[in-house]
This record gives C-alpha cells, structure tokens and sequence, in this order.
C-alpha cells in the first residue's frame, strides 16, 4: 500500500504552522501513550472570572498577562485572532480547548516556539497553562509547567486565600489548580473485553477518564485521556505505568494476523464511505495506529497516525454532512486509495 498526503485545506495548514512539540519523534512509550499533558489554571487578584468580567476587565487581563510573558522572558507568540483553519489546527493539536472562543473580546493564546506550552488567556479561568509533551513524560512535563509558574508569578499577582489555596471559577479546581494527564490508545484492552474493568480499578485511585478532546467528549477510538486533578503523585504516576503495561498484555494475547484483518477491514470501511463521523474516523484511526505501532509493512507509523489525527476536522463553519464527506475524502487520500 502507498501511503500519500493530501493537499486538503487542513492538511495545508499543519505543514504551514510549526509542529507541536507532543507530535515530535522523542515520544517514550508511543505505542501506548500518544501525549502527556500538564494544565494549570489560576486567575489574577483584583478581577472576576471570566464568566463574570466586563469587556474591559477581560483586556486589561489580557494585556497583563500578555507583558508578563514579556517581562518573563518566555518567548510567547500572541494569537488573538484567527482563520477557521488555524482554529481547527490549534484545536486538533490539543493547543487550545473546544470551548475556548478566541473571537470573543479580551481572549488570546500564548504558544511558545517549540508549541509546548500554550496559555489561553480568559477562557474559564484568566489563565489555562498547558504544557503538552510528546508520549509518556509526566515528569518533563510537570518541570516545564513548573518553570513557566514561576517565571509569571514574579509578574502576576495570582488570587489565593489560606483555606482555598489558588481561586478558579471551577470550586472542584480550587486548590492546587491543577490537571496532570495523558493520553492513551488502548485499542488491546478495548478488543480483548477489559477494558471496562481496568478502568474502573483506576477510578478507585481518583483517577479520570474522559475523551480524547476532554470533558465534553465521548471515548471513542479507543483513545482515553487519564487525568488527575491532585498534585503530582506516586498514585496518578503508577496507575499508568500499570495501564501501559496492561495495554501492551492485551496486545500480546492476539496474533499479528487477527490484528492485521481487522485493520485490513477498517482501512476498507474507511476508503468505502462517502461520508464518515468524528467516532468513526477516530475507530479506523485506532487500529491504522495499532499497525504502525508494531511496524506492519505497508501501513504508516504510530507517530504519523497521530499526525493525522491532529489534521482532522473537529468542529468547522460548515454543515455536518459537508464535515462528514470531508473526513472521508481526505482519508481517502490519506491512505492512497
């Protein structure tokens, strides 16, 4: 099979904007964790929430955080306008959130030369810190984010009190203020019926589960973000350390040929209809990654999977149907048939 890029609009656009740095060649543990996430809210003292601000409340939050970066030396890209196609761009590199309405008044996104640290500013929180890296690395990931903290609290004043910790305008995130997750594809577990169990064990440890694009989403594909809303610890660390080694058991229980007639028999779906749904191109996408993760001659690499992935419509000005035949003409082309 001959693997081919297509010159679609989306695609266009990912060759165009730097690469995030979680889509980077040194991804520990690829073939089970796709990316490692660390986001930190806080808000700054003297201001409402979001939700509650006035237009100029939320610019002058704006230009605040706009010159601590400054001031901070961090080296931030301000975007605060955008097309429809960055938007979906930054949206389907997990730079930005799907609720996150940067044509609203006073918002804009920080991105870092190396697009691992983004900082949307007024989306729920005055600031949302991310810092995305690629595969398994919580630990490089929680050093970044904790380097970026530091250098803009010298310059923001954030809101705290001794009984809360750090003020969000989310109660549940009050405290630390913090998220630490990652991304997994656990296509093993899902085909051998464990799936169900395993993940119920990690519930038990206050660890999340949730959809590839977070809260609002719907675990499809096999792809699951797990997620932790406590400082950094030994628990969220082990439970997917277990979950990688898990995934990998369930993987070794089935052949190479039973895998490979089932990813035969997604690319085919896929190549056949003229219209395909988010869930569905995301469950083609999970066993095309399966293959590239155990070097199937002929199929593209686990790493180029998630290119796509990322280069995929998510949201868009157009109709669903449109969307829809979209997806899969340029999955079409994607996979050279």
């Amino acid at each position: 099979m001959t693997i081919s890029l297509g010159s679609s609009w989306k695609l266009m656009v990912l060759k165009s904007m730097p690469q995030p740095a979680w889509l980077g060649p040194d991804a520990p543990d690829h073939d089970v964790v796709i990316s490692t996430r660390v986001r930190v809210a806080r808000n700054l003292m003297g201001y409402r929430f979001p939700h509650h601000a006035t237009t100029q409340e939320l610019k002058q939050v704006l230009q605040e955080v706009v010159q601590a970066g400054k001031d901070a030396g961090l080296g931030l890209e301000g975007i605060y306008r955008m097309s429809e196609a960055e938007r979906e761009f930054l949206l389907g590199t997990h730079l930005i959130s799907p609720e996150f309405d940067i044509s609203s008044p006073g918002r804009g996104v920080l991105l870092d030369t190396d697009r691992m640290i983004s900082i949307m500013v007024n989306e729920e929180d005055h600031l949302r810190i991310q810092v995305l890296t690629a595969g398994w690395s919580i630990l490089t990931a929680k050093r970044a984010s904790d380097f970026v903290l530091e250098k803009l609290s010298r310059h923001l004043d954030f809101a705290t009190t001794s009984e809360h910790g750090h003020l969000t305008a989310s109660a549940s995130n009050s405290g630390a203020g913090l998220r630490t997750s990652a991304l997994f594809h656990l296509i093993g577990l899902a085909h051998s019926k464990r799936l169900g169990k395993v993940l119920s064990s990690l519930a038990e440890k206050n660890v999340v589960i949730r959809g590839i694009y977070g809260e609002a989403s719907r675990a499809v594909g096999a792809f699951f973000q797990v997620s932790s809303t406590q400082e950094l610890n030994s628990d969220f660390v082990s439970s997917c350390e277990i979950l990688i080694e898990e995934e990998r058991r369930a993987r070794r229980a089935f052949s190479i040929e039973e895998f490979e007639k089932l990813v035969v028999t997604a690319a085919d779906f896929a190549t056949s209809c003229q219209k395909l749904s988010l869930a569905d191109a995301l469950r083609v996408m999970a066993w095309l990654r399966w293959a590239g993760s155990v070097g199937l001659e002929g199929w593209p690499s686990d790493r180029e999977v998630d290119s796509w992935i990322a280069s995929m419509e998510v949201t868009g000005v157009r109709e669903d149907d449109a969307i829809a035949r979209h997806r899969a003409s340029e999955l079409r082309v994607l996979l050279g048939r």
